[in-house]
């Protein structure tokens, strides 16, 4: 299988162009071979999206937009980060989320567990808290997919009762994707890659992280996507502060 990671600069409420932009690197992904493509958390809106949150129709466009990019998963899979509605009375009014998209349909809907609240995060004050956990199967392989902050409880960080991986390791996927919205600041870089590596090496299996590029509000997105074997070793790093598309096998990642 080989997967693409899709590091792009996205744009708070610009739908149009994050949605186009979107659809021009599943057509290149495409191009060079890739299986799947992966996106950034929530790509289609841009991060942070804040009190645009709060508007109903923000939350259509999303979907609506989701529906467009479906079209273009003919022969290639996508995943793309969303805010998407909570069905239910109870709890928040949305859920932070990935499309698994293939076949031109979304296949899967996974939702994120771990909600920041620190820092430049207040993802609290929007999303309801996923509870449930299961990989996505796609052509033989079963991915555990996973949204930024939920691989930060590997050593059992003290704002988080819960760790997704450990309830997803239960099916034994074959593989570990994560899609964020990872802020630069000094040394950050040097943590993520550590808690990645973390994952890689606590759960044995190769890790595939992907990040966004530019800059919104105060906040900057550094990109540095990176790839990971099952003894968390680093095999791939991608670009600082550019966009970047790259294509790996995960054969020869494991």
């Amino acid at each position: 299988m080989k997967i693409a990671l899709a590091q792009l600069n996205y744009h708070i409420g610009n739908f149009e162009n994050n949605t186009k932009h979107i659809i021009e690197n599943i057509s290149l992904a495409k191009e060079k071979g890739a299986d799947i493509v992966v996106f950034a958390e929530l790509a289609i809106c841009g991060y942070p999206a804040r009190d645009f949150l709060e508007y109903t129709d923000f939350i259509t466009l999303c979907e609506n937009a989701a529906q467009e990019i479906a079209k273009y998963c003919v022969d290639i899979a996508c995943i793309v980060g969303l805010p998407i509605k909570n069905p239910l009375i109870e709890g928040k009014d949305l859920y932070n989320s990935a499309y698994f998209i293939a076949d031109g349909k979304i296949q899967n809907i996974v939702k994120k567990a771990l909600l920041p609240t620190y820092d430049v995060f207040d993802e609290y004050r929007y999303f309801e808290p996923n509870a449930k956990f299961e990989c996505v199967n796609y052509k033989g392989k079963k991915i555990a997919l996973t949204i930024c902050e939920d691989l930060w409880n590997i050593n059992d960080n003290p704002l988080y009762v819960s760790c997704p991986m450990d309830e997803l390791i239960k099916e034994s996927p074959d593989v570990m994707i994560n899609i964020a919205a990872s802020p630069f600041n000094y040394r950050h870089d040097e943590d993520r890659i550590q808690v990645l590596a973390d994952n890689a090496k606590k759960y044995k299996l190769p890790l595939f992280y992907v990040n966004q590029v530019g800059a919104q509000t105060e906040i900057i997105f550094d990109g540095g996507s990176l790839v990971f074997d099952e003894a968390g070793e680093v095999k791939a790093e991608m670009k600082y502060f550019e966009e970047d598309l790259q294509v790996f096998d995960l054969d020869e990642i494991q």
